[in-house]
């Protein structure tokens, strides 16, 4: 098995992927109530790159500030990390369904509905439950979500690094 830290990091992660995809992550970023922390964080960065001050910036459009996100050369790895995350929930709930799904595991629209899993699911599962998503969804997008699940919680998920669906370009 391959180890976590072969996974491309969330800030790897987030500079593969296509603009367009950045800015769907971004304005759901933005609309997300649990990044208060990591919008605090970009709120300074923008303010600071295009020389405003940090309330003109919070009044800015959810739109307007997406688009500073996205032109921003880099982002730290718990902003990327919040980025990705939003981004599935807001745009990957059925391929986060049928994963779930496929390992058993009791969901609400691809959100598991215990807080936390008694064990980490068996290597062969999670295998399997791979197989089906890239049997289902796109290559780069099983890809993404499959890496951002190991970084999430390599606890329960560190068994996915190593797959052959994880290693595919985004």
């Amino acid at each position: 098995m391959t180890d976590v830290a072969d996974t491309p990091l969330p800030s790897q992660l987030w500079k593969q992927l296509s603009a367009e995809r950045r800015l769907a992550a971004a304005e759901a970023f933005w609309r997300d109530a649990h990044a208060v922390a990591e919008q605090g964080e970009l709120l300074g960065t923008i303010a600071q790159r295009i020389k405003f001050r940090i309330k003109s910036v919070v009044a800015m459009p959810v739109e307007k500030k997406a688009r500073q996100v996205v032109a921003l050369p880099t982002v730290s790895e718990a902003v990327a990390a919040r980025l990705l995350v939003v981004y599935h929930v807001a745009h990957q709930r059925p391929m986060m369904g049928r994963f779930l799904d496929a390992l058993e595991i009791p969901h609400e629209d691809g959100m598991i509905a215990d807080e936390e899993l008694a064990a980490p699911p068996p290597q062969e599962r999670l295998a399997a439950a791979a197989k089906t998503l890239a049997s289902a969804f796109p290559a780069e997008d099983v890809s993404l979500y499959l890496s951002t699940l190991i970084w999430q919680d390599p606890e329960t998920w560190g068994g996915l690094a190593g797959l052959p669906q994880v290693n595919t370009q985004t």
